[in-house]
């Protein structure tokens, strides 16, 4: 008998000298491998219960699958090689990251690129067919540096890790030579992507979104370099309504980014290195926190009574502190933090300036860097 605590600690490994002829890997095996398993039982003091036979530690399998799941996957994926138990808690496992590092490939070798793709896709290949995707919470899929998986290759991994329930997501592909990777957003409907919390892409194409379900858990999103167009983007967000954080970061196809009104929860806004950009309409009453890197465009925050923070920052020669005196007074006028960066802008104007000069009258801290090209200034 023994409190949960008691026999969590039981399981732990304690540091024993290495038996003649056996590793550290070997050790690990057995010690998992003389775990035995009582059956589950409903709530009482039994189900809580362990016994010691000998070596061996015997504990119900409600308790097993519960230590599985804490521990990091490389270990949970051994212990499923050694354990029938550990192997069917496998199957449910909850938290996926799949990249080169967690998989074991190694980086530092001679081994050509194609044999490190194969290793990839092999051990990606196991590890998904293994798995039910019932239990998936996190899933994290980074494909560096592996430049031209096939699409097949992604989408076969993408079809058990978009599981109902799953509510962390993030797919980065890295670049590829001749091919881009188009997510399939139909794999986003209501029955699955209704609990996804957190939904990160990188390097592929994100269209077609008219297929999307709504996502009402959706709190965070964040694109980078992502091919997707304004209107795609709206209809996206428009099956968000529980939106709080979005990132966008080089989507170089877009024009404009407008905010549909429905998203009353978004509270920070990031827009960065978006090139062809024209145009920002957000009207959301709890914005509080935006940040621009870009040239000036047309920024519009609707009722922007809530927002304090603003990050603006240079492209090339933007002018950006221009931009500032004349329209963020309008755009946010209870700001209260501003930090600015501008290049090669001779006009300068001091805090208390911005202040009682353009009726940013709540303003009480300006981050203000000024940058000066020195290659420039010796052409001109």
């Amino acid at each position: 008998m023994g409190t949960l605590e008691e026999q969590m600690k039981a399981l732990s490994v304690q540091h024993q000298p290495l038996r003649r002829g056996r590793t550290p890997h070997d050790e690990l095996t057995a010690s998992v491998a003389e775990i035995q398993v009582l059956p589950s039982q409903k709530a009482s003091n039994d189900s809580q219960s362990a016994e010691n036979t000998g070596s061996e530690l015997a504990l119900p399998e409600d308790i097993l699958f519960h230590v599985h799941t804490l521990m990091p996957m490389r270990d949970a994926a051994r212990a499923a090689c050694v354990s029938r138990v550990f192997l069917n808690s496998w199957r449910c496992y909850p938290r996926l990251t799949l990249d080169t590092e967690t998989l074991g490939i190694h980086l530092d070798t001679d081994e050509e690129e194609e044999k490190i793709e194969s290793d990839f896709v092999s051990r990606v290949d196991h590890i998904m067919q293994n798995h039910s995707g019932n239990g998936l919470k996190k899933v994290k899929i980074r494909t560096h540096p592996c430049r031209n998986l096939h699409p097949s290759n992604v989408d076969r991994c993408l079809q058990i890790a978009i599981s109902p329930g799953i509510e962390e997501f993030e797919l980065q592909i890295y670049r590829r030579r001749n091919m881009e990777y188009d997510f399939p957003s139909s794999l986003l409907t209501t029955a699955r992507g209704s609990s996804i919390r957190s939904f990160v892409l990188t390097y592929c194409a994100f269209h077609s979104t008219m297929t999307v379900g709504c996502l009402s858990s959706l709190a965070r999103v964040y694109l980078r370099c992502v091919h997707i167009t304004g209107d795609e983007l709206y209809c996206f967000l428009s099956n968000c309504p529980a939106l709080e954080q979005l990132d966008l970061s080089n989507c170089s196809d877009m024009i404009f980014l407008k905010i549909p009104h429905l998203l009353i929860q978004l509270n920070l806004l990031w827009v960065q290195h978006c090139h062809k950009l024209q145009m920002i309409e957000a009207n959301a009453p709890k914005l509080r926190d935006f940040n621009y890197t870009g040239m000036p465009i047309h920024i519009s925050l609707g009722d922007s009574s809530q927002v304090r923070v603003i990050e603006m920052h240079c492209e090339h020669e933007s002018r950006m502190i221009y931009f500032a005196r004349t329209k963020l007074p309008s755009i946010a006028p209870n700001l209260q933090i501003l930090h600015l960066s501008s290049c090669n802008e001779v006009s300068v104007v001091s805090g208390k300036q911005l202040r009682c000069s353009q009726n940013l009258t709540l303003l009480r801290k300006l981050h203000l860097v000024l940058i000066v090209l020195l290659w420039n200034m010796v052409h001109k």
